[in-house]
């Protein structure tokens, strides 16, 4: 017999015989515990409908009335017109930018109008920028088309942020 293998070492092996005097079925309660922990695939499944489980197994407060909080939405900054470059936004993913020339097309002159697109796939990223010939005409195309609905949306549109590679417009 080897040294560590002595009854009185504290280690257990788990080969050895149970030191409680219980049998094997006198260990497991006869009925579930009251707050039962949710399975893997329990939570998989509450994922997928919509109601997610706690790590305790209960809905927070605001789900067990029924009531959901309403989603944050995140409103533009609205930036003030101080060049003739404006910021089209909440566009729609099926607009072009000839659409968008010919929009601001019926306020003033247009220069320029684009679209941001996706690198890879070149979709639509639901906003623009547009670009008038005057000051005074992107302040006016601010009046008319902020919130006016345009293919199916409410369009945003300010006065584009300044950008660290383009200079400064001088309109």
């Amino acid at each position: 017999m080897r040294p560590n293998d002595s009854k009185g070492s504290g280690r257990r092996s788990g080969r050895g015989p149970r030191r409680s005097s219980r049998s094997r079925n006198d260990a497991r309660p006869s009925q579930p515990t009251p707050t039962t922990k949710p399975t893997f695939w329990q939570k998989l499944v509450s994922f997928f409908k919509g109601n997610p489980a706690s790590s305790n197994g209960q809905r927070p407060a605001s789900e067990s009335s029924g009531r959901r909080e309403p989603r944050q939405t995140h409103k533009p900054e609205a930036v003030e017109v101080t060049t003739p470059k404006l910021y089209i936004g909440n566009l729609s993913y099926e607009a072009t930018e000839s659409d968008l020339f010919e929009l601001f097309k019926g306020v003033g002159i247009v220069k320029n109008a684009e679209i941001v697109s996706h690198k890879h796939n070149e979709k639509s990223k639901g906003f623009g920028f547009v670009t008038m010939a005057s000051t005074d005409e992107a302040k006016r195309a601010v009046v008319e088309l902020h919130d006016k609905e345009f293919m199916g949306r409410k369009l945003v549109v300010s006065g584009a942020k300044a950008s660290e590679r383009e200079p400064n417009y001088r309109g």
